[in-house]
Parts: C-alpha cells; structure tokens; sequence
C-alpha cells in the first residue's frame, strides 16, 4: 500500500468588489511538504468570469493570476517572496487579504499524489 501523505490547500477565489464579499472560484493553490510539491491551477473560463464581472480588466485580472503562479513556482522576477522556500510562499499565498485574488481558508488531507489531488480538487471546486 502507498503512503499517504499530508497536504494542504485553498481555492482561490476572484473578489470583484471586496466590500460586497461577492466571489467565483477561479483556482486551487496545494502544497505537500513530503512529496515537495507547490503548485496551482487557474480556469482559462474567462467567459465565465467576464459574465460574473462584467466590469473588471480581463487583461489585468489574467496578469494577477500570472503573478500569483509565478509566486507560487518562485519565478517571479522582481519578488523577494518568490524567493522564499515553498511552505513561506504558499502561507503568504493564502494569507487573509483584502484584494481582488483571494484564497479561502487552508484545508488539510491526505493524498498519495499530490498533483492528481489538485487536479481532483481543481474540478470539483472551480469547474463544476
């Protein structure tokens, strides 16, 4: 039997209007410290997301998810937290914050790989 192991992960959600706690689900961040493993997926249903919110930038928002995944993979440039090892970027990743990207609450489990579990989680949280 493979081993499970602990991971941890937020979805990120769009918040056009911070004050009105509106949001959609357009992501989901994973970390898993045993398989060393951060990364997240993004929706490309933009279409989705203009309907949602009509009135936000889609270029700019698309440049927000690009900065949020090149900070999760510590490729951003000009980013000193991209140069942090993989549990502080994905804790400043899914920090509380009052902006348009936003994370829910870190859940924890248990999975055997950690790239199929974001996957599975990744379809039944933002594309369903």
């Amino acid at each position: 039997m493979q081993e499970k192991h602990l991971y941890e992960y937020a979805v990120i959600r769009l918040v056009p209007h911070v004050e009105r706690e509106e949001f959609i689900n357009v992501g989901v961040v994973l970390f898993c410290k045993q398989q060393q493993f951060l990364q997240t997926i993004f929706t490309n249903n933009y279409q989705r997301i203009q309907h949602f919110c009509s009135k936000i930038e889609l270029e700019e928002t698309i440049s927000y998810f690009q900065a949020f995944q090149q900070i999760c993979e510590g490729t951003a440039v000009n980013s000193p937290i991209s140069q942090l090892p993989a549990i502080n970027r994905f804790r400043w990743l899914t920090a509380n914050r009052s902006t348009i990207i936003q994370t829910s609450k870190v859940h924890p489990g248990f999975c055997i790989n950690a790239g199929e579990t974001l996957q599975q989680l990744f379809e039944a949280y933002v594309t369903n």
